[in-house]
This record gives C-alpha cells, sequence and structure tokens, in this order.
C-alpha cells in the first residue's frame, strides 16, 4: 500500500464531515447530521455498485455517523458529533501502531486490496513500515488536536482543525515525500548509470520497473526476465556451453547452449536472438517455445523464457563468454546428472526437454 492508497482508504471518511461542516453553515445542526448522514449512504451505495461488495470501511463510517449523530441530537450537544474523526483516526492510529510496533502488520496485509500481484521485497517493506510510523504520528497529533477543538475551540477553529487542517499536514507529508523520492531516484541513476538496467517483472511477465544488474543479483526477490535457447542437431545431440571462469555464476559448469538476460526495454525474440549471435554465432534458426519458470537461486529470481531450436549449422563459441561448447547425447547427460558437472538450471530443463523433446514421461 503506498502513501497515497492510505489517503485514498481515508478519503470516504472524510467526505461526510466536510458535507457536514458546510451543511452546518446553512441548516440547523439535527439537518447537518442527516445531510452527512445520507451522503455517507450515498457513498456505500456507489461503493457496493461499483466493487459489488460493501466496502467496511465506508459501512462503519456511516454506523459511527448515524451513532454520534443520534447522541448529538438526543442531547442536543454537537459536541459527539465534532468527535467523529477523532474516533476515525483513533481507529487507524491503533492499525498503524500495530503494523508499525507488533509483529502483525495490518497495513502489510491490506496491500492485497490495492496491490493485487505484487509482492514487496524486504526492502520493500522496510521503507513502508517507515512511512507507516511517520504516518502514525501525524494521526496522533491531529486526533489529540481535534478533541482539544472539539472541547475548548470555535466551531470555526474545529472545522479548520478537523478538515482543512488535515489535508494541509498530508499535503506537506507528501510533497516532502515526494521531493525526497526524487533526489534519491537521481543518486540511484547517478550510481548506477554504466551498468545495464533489467526490467522487474511478475509471474506472467508483465513489467514493474526496472532496477541494475548489481541489484538484482544481490539475492532472491527482484524477478527480472532471462531467455534460453536449446539447440539441438539431426541427431537429437544437445549443445551445451561450458561457462567461462569469469562468470560471477556457476563458472565452469555445462549449462544451456544458449541463455541471458533481457536489457530494460528489450523483447523476448530480440534478446534470443542476440545472445545466439553473440555466444554462438548464429543468426538464422526457428525456436519454439517450450516452458516459462521462475528460478530462484541464492543470487538472484529469474523469470525464464525456454525455447528449443533445431540447428545443424557451424556453431562459433564466443570465447569471452565461453570456454568451450559441444554437443552431447542424452545417454551421456543423464550419465553426468547429480554430479556437480552440469548447472542445476540445465538439470531441470533436461526433464523439461526429455518431455517436450523425447517424449520421455518417467522422469526421474
Amino acid at each position: 500500500m503506498t502513501k497515497m492508497d492510505i489517503l485514498k482508504s481515508l478519503a470516504p471518511g472524510f467526505l461526510p464531515l466536510i458535507v457536514f461542516i458546510v451543511a452546518d453553515t446553512f441548516f440547523e445542526p439535527g439537518i447537518a447530521i442527516g445531510i452527512a448522514v445520507g451522503t455517507a449512504i450515498i457513498e456505500l451505495i456507489i461503493s457496493y455498485v461499483k466493487e459489488k461488495t460493501l466496502d467496511k470501511f465506508i459501512l462503519f463510517d456511516v454506523a459511527l455517523i448515524v451513532f454520534l449523530g443520534s447522541v448529538s441530537i438526543l442531547l442536543e450537544n454537537e459536541i459527539f458529533f465534532k468527535l467523529k474523526p477523532a474516533v476515525i483516526e483513533l481507529i487507524f492510529c491503533i492499525i498503524l501502531g500495530v503494523s508499525v510496533f507488533s509483529p502483525v502488520n495490518i497495513m502489510l496485509m491490506m496491500t492485497k486490496r490495492y496491490m493485487k500481484n505484487i509482492e514487496l521485497g524486504k526492502a520493500q517493506i522496510a521503507q513502508l513500515t517507515t512511512s507507516l510510523r511517520a504516518l502514525f504520528y501525524i494521526f496522533l497529533g491531529h486526533t489529540v488536536l481535534i478533541v482539544y477543538s472539539a472541547f475548548f475551540m470555535s466551531k470555526q477553529a474545529w472545522a479548520f482543525i478537523s478538515g482543512g487542517l488535515f489535508y494541509i499536514l498530508f499535503g506537506v507529508y507528501f510533497v516532502f515525500q515526494l521531493v525526497k523520492n526524487k533526489l534519491k531516484q537521481k543518486q540511484w541513476h547517478e550510481k548506477y548509470k554504466d551498468e545495464e538496467w533489467f526490467d522487474i517483472v511478475d509471474e506472467q511477465g508483465r513489467v514493474k520497473g526496472k532496477a541494475p544488474r548489481s541489484i538484482c543479483h544481490s539475492g532472491p526477490g527482484m524477478l527480472h526476465p532471462v531467455v534460453h535457447l536449446h539447440v539441438i542437431d539431426s541427431k537429437d545431440r544437445i549443445f551445451l556451453q561450458k561457462r567461462a571462469m569469469t562468470k560471477e555464476i556457476l563458472p565452469g559448469k555445462w549449462d544451456t547452449a544458449v541463455g541471458g538476460h533481457l536489457s530494460s526495454g528489450e523483447t523476448i525474440e530480440d534478446a534470443l536472438k542476440r545472445e545466439a549471435a553473440e555466444e554462438l554465432g548464429i543468426s538464422e534458426f526457428n525456436a519454439q517455445m517450450a516452458a516459462k519458470y521462475v528460478w530462484e537461486s541464492d543470487i538472484e529470481s529469474e523469470l525464464v523464457f525456454m525455447f528449443i531450436c533445431r540447428c545443424d549449422k557451424t556453431i562459433t563459441i564466443n570465447k569471452k563468454e565461453i570456454d568451450e561448447g559441444k554437443f552431447w547425447k542424452k545417454k551421456k547427460i543423464k550419465e553426468v546428472i547429480g554430479k556437480g558437472i552440469l548447472t542445476p538450471n540445465f538439470e531441470f530443463e533436461f526433464d523439461i526437454l526429455r518431455k517436450v523433446l523425447y517424449h520421455e514421461e518417467d522422469v526421474q
């Protein structure tokens, strides 16, 4: 949940209050409260039509307005209705406090409502917690001001503190955060400007952002796309490359014929052609997609697009990328599986090849 999402979730609760403040200027308190209650009920109906479900927050808001408004009318004392925004904010203070100062992060659980299909990493959760802590103190301070103004200040002062001041405080906070984030982004891009950047994606391949290579390879969590190409000759042999000893990941292991990351903004097709040309010197081939899966290691999280192609052309390996390369018979590959000669990723994909290429179902 972003800071703006939190503000949006609060907005329905403050609209009836704003309506009451305006209506109270022209009508008796009882009529003004009735208009505010009507506004809240309309909100509830609109929410139900759009979401096909009752918004629990607005439902609670309607109940609270009706209760406090009724008490105010019966006792002929506006103080109870004036305390309504303080009650709402106190509830949010409790939710924020529990989220920040206890192991139960209620606000994080609420992200499923506002940020569907998004998984937050440790750094993002830490940033969210910092923001929630700041919001907790803002809510707490504003709640105290509302209570004080309801009892000891004029109606005009209470109206400003309950309504206008709330948005001013959040406006200042969000502008401050916006400027702060812009400066951080500028520093971030300056620091990593000379690195290759990868797109950050979800498990469907939808782009959610981008990050430099070193950050993507600093541990699992930042899912980024890669392409793998298995080259099979007419004798059903599989070409494998031996990873250069200079590779940061699994140096010296035998691996898929072609493998590489997509640069930010690059298409799968373009990346496949580029990597095949760079590593094996082949440019004309027809590849078929065999699988798409998530592969996680201690170093990174990859969304792998696995392809297969038939090729009997001369292969010229790139010595800067690959120590050596050769075609392997299926029987030989089976003999060395699990002996530390092949990469774990290739062994996983070999099971897929056995099913797709050789139609073997008894995968061990």
